[in-house]
């Protein structure tokens, strides 16, 4: 299961959704880098130099101008898409498009205390527990995100069920126990 966090650059890759990816590979030796190669080619994406891809399949953290995808069971950067070095062929697939395609992608994490792994919340969710940890009242929170008082309480009722949330105040301090909220 991959997590898709947030968007970055959305749009600025024409062909993230559908057709071949061009994918740079980089590694710490030629034996990995034939290894990664191979996986890029698995998903019926193309190995292609770094001047012309799209995104950096990497086995270790890189500086650069391309998006990138770590392939690492070591790193944990929470800036970074990182997901384990065994990631099966469709995850990687999936995870080289969201990242071509702007979002950060990672495993689930699982935080200390927090049940099975980190919750899932869409981005319109993590928008409705940023205005909660703000005070903002349902009315306030629609007026601030263009969408209806119903939206507003059927986006919170997911919110809650997400971070096991009795109440406002509970699933504020959840979000900032989890990392989903930030002071």
């Amino acid at each position: 299961m991959l997590e898709f966090l947030t968007r970055t650059d959305a749009g600025a890759l024409g062909n993230a959704g559908t057709g071949q990816l061009r994918v740079a590979v980089q590694a710490h030796d030629p034996v990995r880098v034939a290894a990664l190669s191979a996986l890029v080619a698995a998903t019926g994406n193309a190995v292609t130099p770094e001047d012309q891809a799209e995104l950096l399949l990497s086995d270790a953290p890189a500086n650069g101008t391309l998006p990138v995808l770590v392939l690492s069971d070591t790193v944990q950067d929470p800036g970074l898409s990182v997901l384990p070095a065994a990631v099966r062929v469709p995850a990687l697939n999936a995870a080289l498009r969201a990242v071509a395609a702007g979002l950060i992608v990672r495993a689930p994490a699982v935080p200390d205390g927090f049940g099975p792994g980190r919750p899932l919340l869409t981005p319109r969710e993590l928008e409705i527990l940023g205005c909660l940890g703000d005070g903002q009242s349902n009315k306030a929170v629609a007026r601030r995100l263009g969408i209806s008082q119903h939206t507003v309480k059927f986006h919170l009722e997911a919110v809650f069920a997400k971070l096991g949330a009795n109440s406002r105040a509970e699933a504020v301090a959840k979000g900032l126990r989890s990392g989903l909220l930030e002071i």
